[in-house]
Parts: C-alpha cells; structure tokens; sequence
C-alpha cells in the first residue's frame, strides 16, 4: 500500500526514463507547435506540468502547486535543454 505521507525516492535515470516516457507519449503532440523553444517541467509523479521562457521560472511555478514535485524538463522541440560551448568562428589576434 503506498503511503501518501512517504515521498518515493528515485534514481535520476528513472526520472529520465519516465519524464522522456510521459512526455513523448502524453504531451509531446498537445504543447510543440505553440511552445518551441521555451521549456517544460514535469511532475513524473502526477503528469502535471508548467511552461515557460526560463527553466527555472516553469520550475517554481510547479514547485508552487505541487511542492513534493519529481522534476523533469526539457525545451520543446529540441533534442537537449543546452548548449556547452562556443558557437560561430574563433579569430585569433
């Protein structure tokens, strides 16, 4: 029996799994088109999301509602979140 008052702990490749899961299959389709670019948090523990221009924004806004969130987020419609590194043409002098 699942004990509401008992928070579930998981490892964060199954955060990963499962957010990926949940949003590819639930809610992919429904956010894309209007969305690019801006990112979605995702409570993997009850489906329940946020969007925003920020990361960071979506996530309190979701933390706000559901403080016992299991965070997942990704950037719609792009395959990573962020960029490491420069990008365009180094001169040197």
């Amino acid at each position: 029996m699942f004990d509401e008052n008992k928070k579930m702990s998981y490892t964060a490749t199954e955060i990963g799994m499962r957010g990926q899961a949940l949003y590819e299959q639930q809610i992919r389709q429904r956010v894309e088109a209007e969305n690019r670019g801006k990112f979605l948090v995702l409570d993997i523990t009850s489906g329940e999301y946020e969007i925003a221009a920020e990361d960071l924004t979506a996530s309190h806004q979701l933390l706000m509602r559901k403080p016992d969130a299991v965070l997942f987020g990704v950037r719609i419609g792009h395959h990573t979140a962020y960029r490491l590194g420069v990008r365009g043409e180094v001169t040197s002098r």
